[in-house]
């Protein structure tokens, strides 16, 4: 079943009041912000790649209010063990009995700070987590909070001490963004406002809950999408494998997370239904992770560049249904 026009506009307006709170602590990124409930909306996780004080930590951690969900923070770093991200099981003497023990990624927002400083065994620990919303721990399954989001970050010119996501856990994040830096004219505003000296997350009141977020999930979800959108969106990802400047293209995966991402998109504009742009306007954080690049020798930063532009081309050459 579709959601209807009325409906659509009555989610937008809430969705656009979440982008003002948020954005009233990360000024001046509007854009970054209605990207990052869009990935949110589509059901998905987020990496966040960016340079030190760019408010990487204070989207996740604003978002986490606005949204009305539980947050717990990971600092990944080179010691951190499996066991310390999932939970493990844990011998009580009392009972003389092991009980398990949840780790921080049971919670609502999990951020995932400095991701990549992890080894890749650590790294993996998300995996089952971000793809199927439980964590296994001695053959028991033992099931997330619904909603749960990863928002993952990851430092795109410092590599001293740090381990390249596997293509595996890369794929499981819906987008990756880049906040950049604010304009002169927030960064102005941000020095003579009060924020500056006390934590601008004091200010900050929920919006949602997690039923509610639930709802304009499945909002999204009923966004309709024509059968020639559709075949635009296989055709994007189809380029992607036919191409000589990448040597692996989008996955199954990326195909229905582009699909989400624009359903989400449309929502945020307070349609019911999908237009061309929505996919044009998501084809990048959404598939520019995905795949890898013929020529290598670039750094993090020079090939989230890259791949970006790659991925730009390709979609600025796909036939756009009428």
């Amino acid at each position: 079943m579709h959601i209807s026009e009325q409906e659509a506009k009555a989610a937008a307006m809430l969705l656009d009041k979440a982008a003002d709170r948020t954005e009233a602590v990360l000024r001046g990124k509007r854009g970054a912000v209605r990207q990052a409930l869009a990935a949110i909306l589509g059901g998905g996780h987020l990496l966040i790649e960016d340079l030190p004080g760019a408010g990487k930590t204070t989207l996740a951690r604003t978002l986490s209010i606005v949204l009305g969900l539980p947050f717990s923070r990971i600092q990944f770093t080179s010691d951190l063990l499996p066991s310390d991200v999932t939970g493990a099981q844990v011998f009580d003497p009392r009972t003389a009995e092991f009980s398990f023990r949840p780790g921080p990624v049971f919670s609502g927002v999990v951020l995932a700070d400095e991701i990549n400083r992890a080894p890749p065994r650590t790294q993996s620990a998300l995996l089952e987590a971000m793809s199927e919303g439980q964590v296994t721990i001695d053959g028991t399954a033992h099931p997330l909070p619904v909603p749960f989001v990863v928002l993952a970050t990851q430092n795109p010119l410092d590599q001293s001490g740090t381990y390249p996501l596997p293509d595996s856990q890369l794929d499981r994040f819906l987008m990756r963004i880049s906040l950049g830096y604010p304009t002169a004219a927030s960064e102005r505003e941000l020095l003579l406002s009060r924020d500056a000296i006390s934590s601008p997350l004091e200010s900050v009141e929920p919006l949602l809950d997690p039923k509610k977020l639930q709802e304009l999930r499945r909002a999204a979800q009923s966004v309709r999408m024509d059968p020639s959108l559709a075949d635009y969106i296989s055709r994007i990802v189809q380029a992607t494998r036919g191409t000589k400047l990448l040597t692996s293209g989008v996955s199954t995966r990326g195909l229905l997370a582009l699909g989400a991402a624009a359903r989400a998109s449309a929502l945020l504009d307070g349609r019911s239904f999908m237009l061309p742009d929505d996919v044009k306007r998501m084809a990048v954080p959404v598939l520019a992770h995905r795949v890898r690049l013929a020529r290598g020798g670039a750094d993090l930063h020079g090939a989230r560049e890259e791949s970006g532009r790659v991925i730009q081309a390709l979609v600025d050459r796909t036939e756009v249904p009428a």
